[in-house]
């Protein structure tokens, strides 16, 4: 991270911690920041950006693909064909009709430390079917030894 620089307002070395968001200008204090407002023009260049870039994508958690897998874990992402299967998913809309298990996933998806509660969690049957049944789902067993009929 890097130190902050000097106040555009009144020029106090490293104490401007704050950016304006119409025109990016540093500054240091409240009383900077009023200063700066009254004359504050925004850059044409960031507006013409802004209106150039693409809309973000809907977030639906805490949660961001960074998040969730690294580079050595990339073998393990399932592709979205797969994912939007889940939502097909008779015995999964079923799991999902229970408070219960609603209120394990709305946890897990507030919780600060996922990954502990998570180990916390496939200690419940409950969770445990849930998540059998989503693997089942994004990877079906492979039909070994099965004779035809």
């Amino acid at each position: 991270m890097r130190a902050p620089g000097p106040c555009g307002e009144c020029g106090e070395p490293g104490a401007a911690r704050y950016r304006c968001p119409r025109c990016g200008a540093a500054y240091c204090s409240v009383p900077c920041c009023r200063t700066h407002r009254e004359r504050c023009q925004p850059r044409r260049d960031r507006e013409q950006e802004r209106e150039q870039e693409p809309p973000p994508a809907p977030s639906h958690g805490a949660w961001s693909l960074q998040d969730i897998l690294g580079e050595e874990d990339e073998q393990d992402r399932v592709p979205l064909q797969k994912l939007q299967l889940l939502g097909e998913s008779e015995q999964l809309r079923d799991l999902l009709l229970n408070p219960h298990l609603r209120q394990l996933l709305l946890a897990l998806e507030r919780a600060r430390d996922k990954s502990s509660l998570l180990r916390k969690l496939m200690q419940e049957p409950l969770f445990v079917e849930f998540a059998d049944c989503c693997l089942s789902v994004v990877e079906p067993p492979e039909k070994e030894n099965v004779l035809p009929e």
